[in-house]
């Protein structure tokens, strides 16, 4: 017999629709198909607006005017580097690392460069996230760099945030529609509510602990193949599929198995789209046409009808964002690490948020196991 807070408990696994949280940053109101963010709905931000001013609205609560605009971006490419001695932590790491391990190691170490670190007051914690955000993508371009062998890549400052990250991940400078692409991706993963990786951020920082131990947490939780790495198991499922006339008997027999399909459902999103899938299902049309790639459009279409009409199932994000990695020729193993990076601003907004209002978390159980045994 279930023993714990009784009578009356709610126990919901997986905590299924239980409100946590108050908060002012962002709302998935799923009726209106819309992603809330302070106001804005992310599909026009992601439309109208560029990467860095959707983060600063995350962050600040406001979109930036042109001066305030110019003020972040220069903010950011100050702190596109690390200092030698994370770069020396990253060097030591075995090419065996996952990026994602990389990452959480790296963000460990930056806290040793942070001579406030005690200091959780809500500015000195928008400091922290800003220079969180121009540094990650150093790190994350180069985890991969270091374990493919290619060397050490430094960032540069001259270039607005998005093309110096696609430059820093590739070696090669970006034209418009790439980095219009990136821009978008980043954007659509900039934040979303209350997954599990902005929870476990929460929780920890529920404690008070500092903002590098709440993103190390988050990004434990994202590696998970059930919430950021999923894109990659999409990616990998599409080159394995190959031809688009593949597609629908290659999951056939995958569901005839019951295995699992990545890129389509979502806790949230039961039986809807997700509106940032559709949004990469457009920008994927885009990509293919520019890069002479159909094929790739027309397999992921073929998906999506086979798991709409066999389970009732629409993609995620996860689902049009890998194609759309792919034909800006990121390495597969960056989708997630980018993933983390693109959402740093929605985790640092959520940290800074927690502490402001803060109630510990500790929740309670619903007991199954014995009462009354003696040794």
């Amino acid at each position: 017999m279930a023993q714990g807070p009784q009578p009356g408990d709610d126990y919901r696994p997986g905590l299924e629709g239980v409100v946590a949280v108050e908060t002012a940053i962002s709302f998935l109101d799923v009726e209106q198909e819309s992603i809330v963010i302070r106001g804005y709905d992310l599909m026009e931000l992601a439309r109208s607006r560029s990467y860095p001013e959707v983060a600063y609205l995350i962050l600040y609560g406001r979109l930036p005017g042109p001066r305030e605009r110019e003020d972040f971006d220069r903010r950011l490419a100050q702190h596109y580097g690390v200092s030698p001695a994370v770069r020396r932590v990253m060097e030591a790491l075995p090419p065996t690392l996952h990026g994602m391990d990389a990452l959480r190691t790296a963000l460990s170490a930056m806290a040793a460069d942070d001579a406030a670190l005690a200091d959780l007051s809500p500015e000195a914690n928008l400091e922290r996230a800003v220079a969180l955000l121009g540094a990650i993508p150093t790190v994350v371009a180069n985890s991969f760099r270091l374990k493919a062998g290619l060397g050490w890549r430094e960032p540069d400052p001259a270039l607005g945030y998005v093309a110096n990250f696609l430059q820093l991940i590739r070696g090669r400078a970006a034209d418009s529609l790439e980095i219009r692409a990136f821009d978008q991706l980043l954007t659509a993963y900039s934040e979303h509510e209350m997954p599990n990786s902005t929870f476990a951020a929460r929780v920890i920082a529920s404690t008070l602990s500092d903002m590098y131990g709440a993103l190390v947490g988050a990004v434990a939780s994202l590696k998970g193949p059930l919430h950021g790495g999923a894109n990659e198991a999409v990616m990998r499922m599409l080159l394995e599929v190959g031809q688009p006339e593949r597609m629908e008997p290659y999951l056939m027999e995958r569901l005839a198995r019951r295995e699992r399909i990545m890129g389509f459902g979502h806790r949230v999103y039961m039986h809807r789209p997700d509106p940032r899938a559709l949004l990469m299902k457009e920008l994927l049309r885009e990509l293919v046409a520019a890069k002479g790639q159909a094929e790739l459009y027309t397999l992921c279409d073929i998906g999506e009808a086979v798991m709409r009409r066999e389970k009732g199932l629409y993609p995620n994000l996860d689902y049009y964002a890998a194609p759309v990695y792919y034909l800006l020729d990121i390495p597969i193993e960056l989708y997630t690490p980018i993933f983390f990076a693109a959402r740093t601003a929605g985790l640092a907004a959520h940290v800074i948020e927690q502490q402001a209002h803060n109630r510990l978390f500790r929740p309670r159980v619903r007991y199954l196991g014995p009462r009354g045994l003696h040794a």
